[in-house]
């Protein structure tokens, strides 16, 4: 059974298609990478599935309650990061998750210190728990936002941007922590993001969106594949000469063979079996290997090419 299942889920305001008979489903305990660019219609699913707004058409079961019949099992059911988090400045690390366990319905005392204390230490806020919100670094901050979404132990959890705005240092953390909760906790993750590198490190699958529709969906792996056109494996080198660039040639499946500077940069049809047969000639041509690369297209160069097909046809 699906963790989500979201049903030809559609969203208009006023003359406004933000959301455009949208279908997906996502396993338990996956990490599902929502793509595209801003005003694609990314964080206004994650409010319906969260249902802080219904949509006009469509439906969608997450966790196994209904988003129109079952509001509030729903929200029982999911922890929420928004992209703009808000957090009360004034109180510290410890008072902020307190208020919202409390709200969630943690109503005994002893429960909720032992669940924020368990949450503080596993971001690395433990130390600075006593200290106002607002002296907080905005990575600090993320992180506590991440702990408050988590302050109920959801098993599902949408987060909005994580790594928005963040230095390189606090993304990365973020990320890490991101992983951690996928391996170790076992938790449903929709990944909201226009960051690549988000998705392409964390995403067991990736839905890009623009304009409220469905672009693609697949692992990052698939959808590189989909616009990868022929194989390519690069071989550096000691030197580079005619007769090895020869040899390579000769070799069944190889579509086209560039050198230059100690570099092969080498097309071929069926790479698992004709790298091995491309490395054998180029040994016997008398070269000598540093190193057999393959080139695979990146998920930016997917995204990049996917969106642009999309733009064409629409």
């Amino acid at each position: 059974m699906p963790s989500i299942e979201v049903s030809n889920l559609t969203k208009r305001f006023g003359n406004l298609t933000a959301v455009d008979n949208l279908s997906f489903k996502i396993k338990e305990g996956e990490v599902f990478g929502f793509l595209g660019p801003n005003g694609a219609g990314k964080t206004t699913t994650i409010r319906i599935l969260a249902t802080l707004m219904s949509p006009t058409e469509g439906s969608a079961v997450v966790g196994g309650y209904d988003i129109l019949k079952e509001p509030l099992k729903v929200r029982e059911t999911v922890g929420i990061l928004t992209e703009n988090p808000s957090l009360y400045e004034r109180l510290s690390a410890y008072e902020n998750l307190d208020f919202f366990a409390e709200a969630y319905g943690i109503e005994s005392r002893k429960e909720r210190q032992k669940k924020i204390q368990e949450l503080l230490e596993f971001f690395g806020l433990w130390e600075r728990r006593s200290e106002k919100v607002g002296n907080f670094s905005k990575g600090m901050k993320q992180k506590l936002s991440i702990a408050r979404a988590l302050v109920h132990e959801p098993p599902i959890i949408f987060l909005d941007e994580p790594t928005a705005g963040l230095d390189p240092a606090a993304a990365k953390e973020i990320r890490d922590l991101i992983e951690m909760m996928s391996h170790k906790e076992k938790r449903t993750i929709l990944l909201c993001t226009h960051h690549l590198e988000d998705a392409q490190r964390l995403a067991d699958r990736v839905l890009i969106i623009n304009k409220g529709r469905n672009v693609a969906l697949g692992t990052p792996e698939e959808l590189e594949d989909r616009v990868g056109g022929t194989p390519q494996v690069e071989i550096s080198l000691s030197a580079a000469n005619k007769k090895i660039v020869a040899a390579v040639k000769s070799v069944k499946n190889v579509v086209k063979v560039s050198a230059a500077a100690g570099r092969l940069i080498i097309s071929l049809k069926n790479p698992k079996s004709t790298t091995p047969e491309v490395v054998s000639a180029v040994v016997k041509a008398g070269g000598k290997i540093l190193s057999v690369n393959p080139l695979r297209p990146s998920l930016e160069d997917a995204y990049m090419k996917l969106m642009g097909e999309k733009n064409e046809n629409s």
